[in-house]
């Protein structure tokens, strides 16, 4: 029997896929009435409706885009408790590959960042996204933390984001004005509007999304801090409405009342 073709050289050609991690957080909604109990020791979760970090919604939006764009697999790392679980299945909802939960109350800016450092240091993510901040403590230093624990350069906050193979353009905001800057992956970015526009799952996505791996994972460390107590701020003082054609009563109140002139 004579064959009519001989294979001479075989080419494998392999597809490097960039690996993202989203950070997320789970934090009340902005409309919800807070209040605590045990002595103003405990928050009161009571009634409260959370929702997944209004700045994490905007890493993950452009993670997805991202995704869409590029050869790319999306993870999501939230460091929480299994009442936030409602949240990371909705960003799997929204696009999300797979997700991880490490089963731990996020107590203190550096205990998360040390859980996310220990989680990503040997998966070699590529980018590693979370929102500038969280709406609930605000603390806005997260992303720094885990860049300087992996070695990797971090910004924030990021308003512009985009990759061409291993480069990195981005435009962040700085005062008075926008920062624009290139750096090279790996990196991590604190991400805000208007880096991408909230996405809203689909139902094809929801359903989807009861079928994606969620590993839970138990922390790598203690915490290092503690809730003494919690206190609202005070309460605002009524408003006093001057006529226009009475400046002189305006000046009198910043000067005595006030105290800014």
């Amino acid at each position: 029997m004579h064959t009519l073709f001989r294979i001479s050289k075989v080419t494998i050609l392999i597809q490097t896929f960039m690996k993202i991690l989203v950070c997320i957080s789970s934090v009340p909604d902005t409309t919800s009435k807070i209040s605590f109990e045990e002595n103003d020791t405990k928050f009161n979760k009571t009634g409260i409706q959370y929702i997944i970090g209004p700045y994490d919604d905007y890493a993950l939006a452009r993670a997805v885009e991202l995704k869409e764009t590029h050869a790319a697999t999306v993870t999501v790392l939230n460091v929480g408790l299994a009442d936030s679980e409602p949240q990371i299945r909705k960003a799997l909802a929204i696009g999300a590959d797979d997700a991880v939960r490490i089963d731990a109350e996020p107590t203190d800016s550096f205990f998360v960042a040390n859980e996310i450092a220990n989680y990503a240091k040997d998966k070699s993510f590529d980018l590693i996204l979370m929102g500038r901040e969280t709406t609930d403590y605000n603390s806005g230093v997260v992303h720094g933390m885990v860049g300087e624990m992996l070695g990797m350069p971090s910004f924030s906050p990021v308003m512009e984001l985009n990759i061409d193979g291993t480069a990195v353009k981005l435009s962040k905001e700085i005062e008075g004005g926008k920062e624009k800057l290139e750096t090279s992956l790996p990196c991590v970015m604190g991400c805000q509007e208007p880096i991408a526009e909230w996405k809203i799952p689909n139902m094809r996505g929801i359903m989807g999304a009861r079928t994606k791996p969620l590993q839970v994972i138990a922390p790598s460390t203690g915490s290092l801090t503690a809730i003494e107590k919690y206190e609202l701020p005070p309460a605002k003082g009524a408003c006093k409405m001057i006529s226009a054609e009475d400046a002189g009563s305006l000046i009198a109140l910043l000067q005595t009342e006030a105290k800014v002139l």
